[in-house]
């Protein structure tokens, strides 16, 4: 073995001779992000304040996160003295499975976390008085959802990606994790696929962070939310938590799976029955026939909701000034993922143990603060508080760690050559298949864990696994196909979590 400190001190590059190639470059570096949202970028941002040398990792193209759905703003106490509403409502909204002092560390860094946006570009929706507009929406007692109208999570995106550039972090985009590597409860680093090469590469690192996207496409198409973080955590014996607790997005125009931000109920939207009586998200989500009615939306409020009016013109031909838009509930973002504590640490046996070096923040992190269903603006919340927590902690670990595992990188490099030829044989159901055959199996349960149902999803999931997935496309490079059928490997190993959850119950 050769190794080298490079001339870019952020990392070390060692020369291992492999089985599949003649030799392998091994990158190693301070702390490992994987994801490419709010929670991702915060995260790399926190560490590298914190003195490390991050590596941002995603399968995704830059920017691609800018464009995920508008759920909410972000919920902040901006005018009440004291954060204890906040924290009630949150409890209240989340019922007794909510983790109250997951729900008071994190509402209380609210307004510090926005104002901290603020200095950095955000552009907030303003009120007359030049402060920072506010909306009342469902669950919460007081005006505190602050935003960019349908644009918060653009706009929070770019900003943090603006703060990333300014510190030179170092960003690897169309990387799509396959191996997290464990050695004896502790984090080495990750395998990857170059998606552009079709090559599979080691990265080492000293600390890993989870921050990648849901996994909502368990109900839809992977390309809505692929558990990536999750399915190989999962699969490198990480024990996930709140699997089975999946809240249902109330704005979205039935038949259309089209995603309106529940802030335009802050700003003159409502819910109604057929009848014309006003009901909250709730009654949508029981699956009560419901529309949405924006045409008494304050004038001064469409502005900041163009994409959205354009978006529902464009997608169903409605007018919104004119006509109601028929909903219907979806899954479009999860809160189960890694057990974490205050740390951004992912644990286990109740908190007592730490797998050293791995934390988790947003999409990816189980920090019980939702309960059963998450707060309007508090999904937004969570995302950067954790991220920020979770940077500078693993950042402190790794200043006074050391590389290691390098035996067990080659091992799970070997592995995840032969999963992946093996996708390539004649053998297997085609991508499409498997992933309709997936989210219809998993609708079954929604809502409803009677065993027999419970039964009827667990033999799909399993007859699916049996029969696995063949990609088609023989090509190496750019091969989105394969990157679809990855996915959907750690989908439906997700499906199995959640169902042994539910029949746990």
């Amino acid at each position: 073995m050769i190794d080298r400190i490079s001339a870019n001190t952020s990392s070390v590059i060692f020369m291992t001779p492999f089985p599949v190639a003649a030799s392998i470059a091994m990158e190693s570096w301070d702390v490992l992000v994987l994801g490419d949202g709010p929670a991702a970028l915060r995260a790399a941002i926190s560490s590298a304040d914190a003195g490390a040398t991050p590596l941002l990792v995603t399968g995704s193209s830059v920017g691609a996160a800018s464009g995920r759905s508008p759920l909410s703003g972000f919920a902040a106490s901006l005018n009440e003295t004291t954060p204890s509403s906040h924290i009630q409502d949150t409890i209240s909204e989340g019922g007794e499975t909510t983790d109250e002092e997951a729900a008071t560390r994190i509402c209380s860094s609210a307004v510090g976390s926005l104002a901290e946006l603020e200095r950095w570009g955000l552009v907030l929706r303003r009120s007359s008085d030049g402060s920072p507009h506010l909306s009342q929406l469902p669950g919460h007692s007081v005006p505190r959802v602050a935003g960019c109208g349908d644009s918060t999570v653009r706009e929070v995106t770019r900003i943090l990606e603006e703060q990333t550039m300014k510190r030179n972090i170092n960003r690897r985009s169309d990387i799509l994790p396959v191996t997290l590597v464990m050695d004896n409860n502790q984090v080495r680093g990750i395998i990857a696929l170059d998606i552009e090469s079709g090559d599979l590469v080691s990265i080492q690192a000293k600390s890993v962070i989870v921050a990648s996207q849901g996994y909502q496409g368990i109900w839809s198409t992977p390309s809505h939310g692929p558990g990536n973080g999750l399915a190989i955590s999962s699969a490198a014996g990480i024990r996930l938590g709140g699997m089975d607790i999946v809240p249902m997005h109330a704005l979205t125009i039935s038949g259309t799976g089209t995603v309106l931000p529940l802030d335009v109920l802050g700003s003159g939207g409502r819910i109604r029955k057929d009848s014309g009586e006003d009901v909250g998200p709730t009654q949508v989500a029981a699956g009560e026939p419901c529309i949405l009615d924006m045409r008494s939306m304050d004038k001064s409020s469409e502005g900041w909701f163009e994409g959205t009016i354009s978006k529902i013109l464009d997608r169903t031909g409605l007018d919104v000034r004119t006509e109601v838009i028929p909903l219907a509930p979806m899954t479009v973002a999860t809160i189960g993922g890694i057990p974490v504590d205050g740390h951004g640490r992912a644990v286990f046996e109740s908190g007592k143990m730490w797998y050293t070096g791995l934390y988790a923040a947003g999409r990816s992190a189980y920090t019980g603060m939702h309960g059963n269903s998450p707060l309007p603006g508090n999904l937004m919340l969570e995302d950067i508080v954790t991220g920020a927590t979770a940077g500078k902690n693993a950042a402190e670990w790794a200043a006074n760690s050391h590389f290691g595992g390098s035996t067990r990188m080659e091992e799970e490099l070997t592995a995840a050559q032969s999963r992946i030829e093996s996708l390539f044989s004649s053998e297997g159901s085609p991508v499409g298949h498997v992933a309709k055959a997936l989210s219809s199996a998993m609708r079954i349960i929604d809502g409803n864990n009677d065993q027999s149902s419970l039964a009827v999803v667990q033999a799909s999931i399993n007859e699916l696994s049996n029969s696995g997935i063949r990609v088609t496309d023989p090509s190496r490079r750019m091969n989105t196909e394969l990157v679809s059928a990855l996915h959907l490997e750690g989908l439906m190993a997700l499906a199995g979590v959640i169902s042994s959850e539910e029949e746990e119950e």
